[in-house]
């Protein structure tokens, strides 16, 4: 199949497609006129990392698990230190918003918002510890 077959069918834009290839995450056959021919494996691929992407994963990551889940003889425990490590990167991102978060809300309630100069907001973030 053509890329934009293997785009539909895995759910991808074809640009991903392409930055995938060349960064050889997948290595699709070439026709004799230099088309790519995508074969259901290339398709599993594709669909795959789509789905680890769409978690967040790096491309790194998605590497590493890609060749894990290419790997019959991998052991689990590697798949689940990757996710778990991911996990606690999410986690920790959570966080992180949920402080800028409470810090935003209480400078937008302390904020009067009127005609008047004085901005807590503006001195917060000028304010040099």
């Amino acid at each position: 199949m053509n890329i934009g077959e293997a785009a539909q069918a895995a759910g991808l834009p074809a640009k991903t497609i392409r930055y995938y290839e060349d960064i050889g995450l997948v290595k699709p056959l070439r026709d004799t006129n230099g088309y790519r021919a995508f074969q259901d494996h290339d398709v599993h691929k594709l669909t795959f990392l789509g789905r680890a992407r769409a978690l967040g994963f790096t491309i790194e990551d998605c590497r590493n698990l890609l060749a894990l889940w290419e790997d019959t003889e991998r052991a689990s425990a590697d798949v689940r230190e990757i996710a778990k490590e991911h996990l606690n990167q999410i986690e920790t991102k959570i966080a992180d918003l949920e402080s800028m978060r409470d810090t935003l809300s209480d400078l937008v309630r302390d904020c009067a918002g009127d005609d008047r100069p004085n901005c807590p907001i503006l001195n917060s973030l000028g304010d040099v510890r």
